[in-house]
């Protein structure tokens, strides 16, 4: 958005409904609005939650709408709170110098979401430092293994409720 043509939004908008109007002219707006589930605009960020099934497709969706660089994916533990885990993928536009951040919850019994390296292959890594640190398995992924931790290592050292000394 063009800050001269356009006016500045509100420093925060939460909700789907109030991001999508007042943000009608934002890329991400018109490339996602089908699958968004809630959106937020706070501190001049952009943050749209999809649901998990539908989560390549977003990626998609945002790759066609301009955003060209997958910056990051990272996961959340939200224990105890149910869905326990938010994996999050920052996606910027280099050349419409915008940011966005696009988030997606799964359940902590098994946590499991597609993988998004068919659309950015640059998540290989990401998503296998995710695996190794917090357990989110990552369907479709090619290979899919620790990064970080030895192969032999019980357990997901950022997951909250891992023993602060490890397992004994």
């Amino acid at each position: 958005m063009d800050p001269i043509t356009s006016p500045a939004p509100p420093s925060a908008l939460f909700g789907k409904q109030a991001v999508c109007e007042a943000l009608a002219d934002h890329a991400a707006i018109r490339g996602l609005n089908d699958l968004i589930t809630d959106a937020k605009w706070d501190r001049k960020e952009l943050t749209l939650t999809v649901a998990p099934e539908t989560i390549i497709t977003a990626a998609q969706a945002a790759k066609a709408a301009g955003f060209n660089f997958l910056e990051d994916v990272t996961a959340v533990d939200w224990y105890p709170t149910e869905p326990r885990f938010q994996i999050s993928y920052s996606i910027l536009s280099i050349g419409l110098k915008q940011r966005i951040r696009i988030i997606s919850r799964v359940s902590g019994d098994d946590p499991r979401i597609d993988s998004i390296t068919s659309v950015w292959p640059s998540a290989n890594f990401y998503e296998r430092e995710v695996f190794d640190l917090f357990g989110v398995h990552f369907a479709g992924h090619p290979r899919l293994t620790r990064i970080m931790m030895p192969d032999n290592w019980n357990g997901h050292p950022l997951r909250k409720d891992y023993p602060v000394e490890g397992y004994r």
